[in-house]
Formats: C-alpha cells, structure tokens, sequence
C-alpha cells in the first residue's frame, strides 16, 4: 500500500556521532528497514572537536520520523540526534554542470548566464566549461534545466544538504551543557 505524498515533509535529519567505520551503514540500514528513501546525505567535522555530523534529508510523515530518529538514538555511537524542518535550518547545496565551451558561446553573453543564475566558472578550457551554483535543490535544479534546454549538459553532479539550525549554537552543545550543569549539581560521592 503506498503513503498518502500529501501527509510527507523533507526532514532534515542531524546525527552527532564519534567518527566509527561502520556507522554510515548502521544508520542507512535504519531507513531502509522502515523503507524510507535518503533524498541526500553528507558527513562531515562538527563545530564539537571529536565529534562527526550527519546531515540526512528524506520525506516522510511525522510519525515515522520521530521513530527513525529514536532508533538512531539508540545505536551506540550515536551521541544525539535530531530532526528539523526547513524552517528551523539555514541550508544549501553545491551543484557543478559541464557543458560544452563551443555551444555556450553560441549563446553569446556568459556574463548574462553567470549574473542571472548566480553562479561561477570553476574551470574552462577549449572543449567544456564547468559552473558552480549554490542554493536551494529548485535553484540547482532549474539552472540544470536551463542548461539542458539551451546547450546540454555533459555531466552534472548535486551535494547533500549542508545545514545549520537557527539557533545560537549545535542543539548538542546545548545538550551537552545541560548535563555538565546536571553533574555539577550533585554532591560529591566521596563527601
């Protein structure tokens, strides 16, 4: 039976975990037992020294994700997780397109299609061209289209999400604070 798309938001799921072989797929088993598809997934350091973050994108109901969420909590490496909507993130992606050089400069100005699109030249020779654009997934999007229509393009490749919530600090940094605070607060068990 499929899921009513009607009832699905793109969740942006955070994961703060120590760097352990292994927990990628540990974590990608999560969604896929539940059959869940990741829209877009990147790693990398977090703000916390020692500490790894995942970003993971997917579209689901409410209810699956918060059980997906608390599933990953439960793995061992896995310091805390969370999930957000866009409206809690400051979010981006990069996206690069090859096109041909001879067929983009049939069109004639670049400058228009750099100043239009937003985007830069990363590299160019005699036989293609390689843009750069950040932004949102419908921004890297219909500058793909328009591409495709207009030239072609040769190769095309779009990052995970990269995001940050809109608090002041990691919501882990919060966390973690809190529990500091929590243990200072007890009494020393040797007095």
């Amino acid at each position: 039976m499929k899921e009513n798309n009607k009832d699905k938001t793109l969740y942006t799921v955070t994961i703060f975990s120590e760097n352990t072989v292994g927990l990628l797929n540990q974590v990608t088993i999560i969604f896929t037992r539940r059959g869940l598809n990741i829209e877009t997934l990147s790693v990398s350091p977090s703000a916390i020294e020692g500490i790894h973050k995942f970003t993971i994108t997917v579209n689901t109901d409410k209810e699956m994700i918060e059980k997906v969420v608390k599933q990953i909590d439960k793995q061992v490496d896995i310091v805390k997780a969370y999930y957000n909507t866009d409206e809690d993130l400051v979010f981006q992606e990069i996206a690069l397109y090859k096109v041909s050089t001879a067929k983009l400069l049939e069109l004639g100005s670049i400058e228009d299609i750099i100043r239009r699109n937003n985007v830069r030249i990363l590299d160019m020779t005699e036989t293609w061209t390689v843009f750069e654009k950040t932004g949102h997934t419908d921004e890297t999007r219909a500058f793909f289209h328009e591409l495709s229509e207009k030239i072609g393009v040769l190769q095309f490749i779009r990052s995970g999400r990269v995001a940050i919530t809109k608090s002041k600090v990691e919501r882990l940094s919060d966390m973690l604070a809190t529990m500091e605070a929590k243990l200072s607060r007890q009494p020393d068990a040797a007095g």
